[in-house]
């Protein structure tokens, strides 16, 4: 139910203050109730004994002792304007001090309402020592930071897209004009480009789809172990290897993780394939081992390759190393993309180092499948 269905009611500020309020006069009427259980009860209803001889002689006056009744006349106009001043000033004081306190609120609210415009640079930043109010507050601020942050990368993401996706369809636009206005250009090479040019297009796309189902997480989660998986991947990319003359090494124990396993296999390969494609011309090497640490799993797959300055930008969409040893299988520019965002979704953690001989260290750390419970 949105803010406009919502019916008026009181406010926060007003409802503290008739409850600072009405707490003290709750206190001032115990407070009178006291007086009246231990003080007033004892008092008799009418004067006690008679006046003594020594009063008498003396002429001195006796004293007169209050009855219950007098004491009552006397004690309950005052007791009543007591509750009056105690009403007033639990309402102004209420009223003042609950709007101190709110201020911290006011200031989220406008966050919240900047930040629903699409207006996420802002910050509440709220100063003071932490309590209720700035735990909310440094909340939204991160929440705001990894949104802005979210916001910008699928907007750099949908520009890269849109320029990669674009390419395919120019080339295939180029080609097509070329045929019409040259009748004699050789058909079979115009739809060899053109299926080529396809399966690119092809290839992107279902790198797109599938780096969408990673980033959304809807997959059903289950005991994989690496060690098979990495086994299935180096099986199924050793033509590629052999192609380009890279020798691929695997070893290591078994390592069960908790995930997708058709995830964690494409992660699997895309690492392999990438190991492969960015390694030395010849004699190349890729390992890939698998290991168990406490409460996780790691699967680690290294090469030769080249030296490499820089690594931070390797696992942006679309960012495609150099030194690569052909250029047929140059893919689509998201492979490690896919790997950060697949290890993301099963809660673990990618690293990325430069080797100091050349080549590039990849590990993935995730979680370890809890043992199975006995029967």
């Amino acid at each position: 139910m949105t803010s406009a269905h919502r019916a008026p009611g009181m406010s926060v500020r007003l409802k503290l203050t008739l409850s600072y309020a009405g707490f003290l006069i709750l206190a001032g009427v115990v407070l009178l109730a006291t007086v009246w259980v231990f003080l007033l009860r004892y008092v008799p209803d009418a004067p006690r004994g008679e006046p003594g001889r020594d009063q008498l002689e003396s002429g001195v006056p006796a004293m007169h002792t209050p009855t219950r009744d007098e004491l009552l006349q006397a004690f309950a106009p005052r007791a009543g304007q007591v509750l009056a001043f105690l009403l007033l000033f639990g309402l102004a004081g209420g009223w003042l001090l609950a709007g101190r306190m709110l201020t911290p609120l006011d200031r989220i609210t406008l966050a919240v309402r900047l930040a629903a415009i699409g207006s996420l640079a802002h910050r509440i930043r709220l100063p003071g020592r932490r309590d209720e109010f700035r735990e909310l507050a440094d909340a939204f601020d991160n929440m705001l930071a990894r949104l802005e942050a979210h916001v910008a990368e699928q907007q750099r993401f949908a520009a890269n897209a849109s320029h990669e996706l674009r390419t395919p369809l120019a080339i295939s636009q180029a080609l097509l004009d070329v045929a019409r206005n040259d009748p004699t250009h050789d058909p079979g090479e115009l739809v060899e480009r053109l299926r080529a040019v396809n399966t690119r297009a092809i290839d992107l796309t279902e790198a797109l789809l599938l780096l969408s189902r990673a980033g959304r997480r809807s997959f059903r989660r289950e005991p994989v172990d690496l060690s098979l998986v990495a086994e299935e991947a180096t099986e199924t990319l050793l033509p590629l290897a052999e192609q380009h003359g890279v020798t691929i090494e695997t070893a290591g124990d078994q390592a069960t993780a908790v995930g997708s396993p058709a995830l964690l296999l494409q992660l699997t390969t895309n690492l392999v394939h990438n190991a492969i494609l960015y390694n030395l011309p010849r004699d190349g090497t890729v390992r890939v081992t698998t290991s168990v640490a406490p409460d996780a799993v790691e699967l680690t797959v290294e090469n030769t390759g080249e030296p490499l300055p820089s690594v931070t930008t390797l696992v942006e969409p679309f960012q495609r190393g150099t030194g690569r040893t052909r250029t047929d299988h140059g893919g689509v520019g998201l492979g490690l993309a896919i790997v950060k965002s697949i290890t993301e979704a099963h809660e673990g953690i990618l690293t990325l180092t430069p080797r100091d001989d050349g080549g590039l260290h990849v590990a993935v750390r995730l979680p370890a499948a809890p043992p199975p419970t006995g029967c």
